[in-house]
């Protein structure tokens, strides 16, 4: 049996689903059945990530239908109507298909669609994936306890105990390894998940000196060189840690499907010069006016222009990436997923609201060094972002 205390409430499922229901009316007035898949979102809306899925239908009940395991869906969820299926064909008599269906088309593969509607055919597929994204993306108290737990454990890991597993002539493989080893100790669930396609990065993007501002195939402003081609994360074995190698660490560490992301920067047997440490200093100063700005009713869109277009000469070479590499956003929303809605870049012009958990992200990659800059968790709030993964400036000495 499940712990009890890991199960969503029955409540926190209402709520998420009233709130869905209505974002869809307002965005579909029409709509009259969604339909949904992948995990993550089944796990959002049922407190369980089991394969099957979610019937929505406008005026009815919602009826989650499993495949495999229906016992343990029983076991872990409170939703209220979970039901045994071996195929499609045991649930096509159960409904009234409309012309129109709502699903996550930016996650649901044309094959995998196209054997679902042999047995539903509806006329008309449509996306739901902005309805889903804007739900996710305001947490409730129950969600924000989750981050702020997390957030607390990452604090810990990330600013007291990197320092002391740091060695001189380890080698990132093996740092990597010690590092994932401690946070499943303190309380990490083991994964590191993200909504991008494909996107494959175990804890997150980890190197010494400039092996964080090598390409990488991942879109953030950090770099990897990886195990190899078929691997390109987790790091080197060749790559010893030496005596003035900047140390990046860019990594999320989650609690019970919940994740918060951090960055932090050490200096390992000697400081950095000073240009370095200057430009990482401006980096921290643009997290801190990006947080001031995280209220409800600021445009994340206005945000990023407004840094950008006052951005210190001295970073703008290689500001968020490194020569040709470099990203065009300074934060993201955070939650089920490392990579969430809504996104601190052009393009995002709906406010942002209370609630919010927003990592900003700040860095400069920095010829022969490395990536310096810094990354923490946000809350928005009436006063500006609250950060819930500490407050410790980077570039932590450790000699």
């Amino acid at each position: 049996m499940i712990n009890e205390s890991q199960k969503v409430p029955l409540n926190e499922l209402s709520l998420r689903m009233r709130r869905f229901k209505n974002e869809m009316s307002k965005a579909h007035p029409d709509w009259e059945i969604v339909i949904i898949f992948s995990k993550i979102n089944l796990y959002y809306f049922t407190g369980t990530m089991q394969e099957g899925m979610l019937l929505i239908p406008r005026e009815e009940d919602e009826i989650l239908w499993v495949r495999r395991s229906f016992d343990r869906a029983v076991d872990e969820s409170l939703f209220p109507q979970i039901r045994p299926m071996e195929s499609y064909r045991d649930v096509v008599g159960t409904i009234k298909l409309p012309e129109t269906c709502y699903i996550e088309a930016e996650i649901i593969p044309i094959a995998f669609l196209q054997r679902f509607q042999r047995y539903f055919p509806f006329k008309n597929i449509k996306s739901c994936d902005k309805q889903i994204n804007k739900v996710r993306s305001v947490k409730s108290s129950y969600e924000l306890s989750l981050m702020e737990l997390s957030g607390a454990k990452h604090r810990y890991v990330m600013e007291e105990c990197v320092p002391g597993i740091l060695t001189k002539g380890m080698n990132e493989v093996e740092f990597v390894t010690e590092l994932y080893t401690l946070m499943v100790k303190e309380g990490h669930h083991g994964v590191a998940r993200f909504a991008m396609f494909e996107t494959d990065i175990g804890i997150g993007q980890v190197g010494f000196g400039d092996s964080s501002i090598y390409p990488a195939f991942f879109n953030g402003p950090g770099g990897n060189r990886g195990l190899s081609p078929a691997v390109p994360f987790m790091g080197r074995r060749d790559r010893k840690l030496e005596k003035g190698d900047l140390v990046f660490v860019d990594a999320a560490f989650g609690v019970d499907g919940y994740h918060t992301d951090k960055t932090m920067t050490y200096m390992f047997g000697r400081p950095l010069p000073d240009s370095a440490i200057s430009k990482h200093k401006k980096c921290l100063e643009i997290q801190n006016r990006i947080a001031r700005l995280l209220k409800p009713g600021n445009i994340p869109a206005d945000i990023y222009k407004t840094v950008m277009d006052n951005l210190d000469p001295e970073l703008a070479d290689n500001f968020m990436g490194y020569k040709n590499r470099k990203v065009k956003f300074l934060g993201h929303g955070i939650g089920l997923h490392i990579d969430e809605y809504p996104v601190i870049a052009e393009g995002f012009t709906e406010p942002l609201e209370l609630g919010m958990t927003i990592a900003v992200e700040p860095k400069v990659g920095i010829e022969g060094i490395g990536m310096v800059g810094v990354e923490n968790t946000f809350l928005v709030t009436e006063e500006g972002g609250r950060c819930i993964t500490g407050d410790n400036p980077g570039l932590i000495g450790v000699y």
